[in-house]
């Protein structure tokens, strides 16, 4: 769980940038949480899974980048990491979700266990959507 505060800390002290032409363009990162997942009920040994995470988008200048993904043996900790723009023409978005995908390859026996992080609670504490999906023969 702290893995995932450490990192996003992480990115937003490593993430500014500039580009150095007329139009300068500062970003940084930032995880935003999990609505709901699109993953199978079970996964056979050796295939490969398309699974579909639906996130809240705030602004119009969260732009999806990559996943941050954390492996812990068969538990798998997964939430979208995007862009943001720092321009004065963002607008704040209200109730908008996107949709990214990854790839899951199935390479062990046993059940799977995937964390998507929904955000802290009011305590600051990580919260997680929790799926466990078998591996079947």
């Amino acid at each position: 769980m702290k893995k995932l505060f450490a990192l996003s800390l992480m990115l937003i002290f490593m993430s500014s940038c500039s580009l150095n032409d007329d139009n300068e363009a500062n970003y940084n990162f930032e995880i935003l949480p999990v609505a709901s997942v699109d993953i199978p009920s079970e996964f056979t040994l050796g295939e490969t899974y398309p699974i579909t995470v639906t996130y809240l988008k705030p602004t119009s200048c969260h732009v999806f980048k990559e996943f941050y993904y954390s492996k812990n043996l068969n538990e798998r900790t997964v939430a979208p990491i995007t862009l943001v723009y720092q321009n004065d023409n963002c607008q704040t978005l209200e109730n908008t979700t996107e949709e990214a995908t990854f790839n899951f390859i199935v390479t062990s026996n046993g059940s799977y266990v995937f964390k998507f992080w929904q955000g802290e609670d009011e305590a600051g504490e990580d919260q997680y959507l929790i799926i466990e999906v078998p591996v079947v023969e």
